[in-house]
């Protein structure tokens, strides 16, 4: 456990300011974010827990009134019971029901909704399929997922994300794919470039709802909707329902099946704590010297801004860490390429923006260290929340000045 000052309190000695942990402040005005959090809620123990609680399924896999060829790729991946998202959303989702989920990522809700609306492909040709997310990435994890449960289908899906090239997606759409999964802006241009008519679509997925609506994406979300065959199913998955989603989904769903899945926090799982750096330190020697320590496996560190981010990587990699980095300028091959490299233990350390702070479900990482404080409390958690996964003990630390 590293060693914490002891609280202070703001005071004056002679005519230099300090702050509460004694150190002169030098007329330096904090960031907002510096001035908002409360770092004591960076420090927490993982709780400890002696007794598992244990689901009971209602249901197995072979249970469910799926196509034979789903259950044969779910049975060859080793799935026999459903996690409780799954148990309860897919047999809704098979009798057509609109279905509210609200549960945590992590909690198998890819496949909670991908396997019954595969099935529904399956079985009747003209289904068509819209999964609108927030993000690149968590596209191109849904992507893999519907390639995994559909193999040997012939299913077509397409991939429209901005970032990467906007000719190959027109191709992928001119194949009359039945799954189109993407980000609202790069939908939108798509629509409007008259290269996707979403009046053939009667099934929708809208995943991490209340990410989206944090991003300010609410109003491309109803436009994409609207523009729908009517009656759809449609399948509303979030970890949050803030009442602006509630009045979206009473909007736009069709007497719907809620389902919560109460889940301990991911932060939980995590050790959490501080490390101070003082005014003479670099904090790129603090962090020099704890990516040395052998425990410090699989390590994600969070920066601020884009320049920042590089710059870091940058500092590691000529230190001799393998280290890369991921922001929203890079280019989604770029981004592709860091996230493979660093999923398959190619390389310890990934340095990144808030894009890499929800959606991701990297296997494995031990630390997460915020470098630069987040916005806020709740993008803290989502940060500390790519470690920690499942049942795995994860380490957090964030660094302050």
């Amino acid at each position: 456990m590293f060693s914490r000052n002891p609280r202070g309190r703001t005071s004056q000695r002679g005519s230099t300011a300090v702050n509460r942990f004694g150190r002169p402040t030098h007329g330096r005005k904090k960031r907002p974010a510096e001035r908002e959090l409360d770092f004591t809620q960076f420090v927490k123990k993982a709780i400890q827990t002696t007794e598992t609680e244990v689901y009971n399924p209602q249901h197995s896999f072979a249970d469910f009134e799926m196509h034979s060829k789903i259950k044969a790729v779910v049975a060859a991946r080793g799935y026999i019971h459903p996690t409780p998202i799954q148990d309860g959303a897919i047999p809704h989702i098979l009798n057509g029901r609109d279905v509210v989920g609200i549960a945590n990522t992590g909690t198998g809700k890819t496949a909670a909704f991908l396997l019954p609306l595969i099935h529904k492909t399956f079985k009747h040709k003209t289904e068509k399929v819209l999964i609108i997310v927030p993000t690149r990435e968590l596209a191109l994890q849904i992507e893999d997922e519907l390639r995994e449960f559909s193999r040997g289908s012939g299913l077509h899906a397409a991939l429209c994300i901005g970032g990467a090239h906007i000719l190959e997606q027109m191709r992928s759409l001119a194949r009359n794919p039945s799954f189109v999964i993407g980000t609202p802006g790069r939908l939108k241009d798509l629509i409007e470039r008259k290269k996707l008519d979403l009046s053939g679509f009667n099934n929708i997925v809208l995943d991490e709802v209340d990410r989206m609506l944090d991003m300010g994406f609410i109003n491309d979300i109803k436009y994409l909707v609207a523009l729908m065959q009517s009656p759809r199913q449609s399948l509303f998955f979030s970890a949050t329902m803030p009442r602006e989603i509630a009045e979206l989904a009473k909007k736009f769903l069709n007497d719907p099946v809620t389902i919560t899945i109460k889940s301990r926090a991911t932060s939980e799982n995590v050790d959490q704590d501080v490390i101070h750096v003082g005014p003479k330190e670099e904090k790129i020697e603090v962090l020099h010297n704890l990516l040395l320590k052998p425990e410090f496996q699989k390590v994600l560190i969070f920066g601020r801004t884009k320049h920042a981010v590089d710059k870091l990587a940058h500092r590691l990699e000529e230190r001799g860490f393998k280290a890369d980095s991921i922001h929203g300028d890079k280019s989604q091959s770029q981004r592709q390429r860091a996230l493979r490299r660093f999923s398959q233990d190619e390389i310890a350390i990934l340095v990144a923006t808030d894009v890499a702070a929800r959606g991701l479900d990297i296997p494995d990482v031990t630390h997460v260290i915020n470098y630069e404080l987040p916005e806020n409390y709740e993008d803290y958690i989502h940060r500390i929340g790519r470690t920690g996964r499942g049942d795995k003990k994860g380490n957090a630390l964030t660094f302050i000045n």
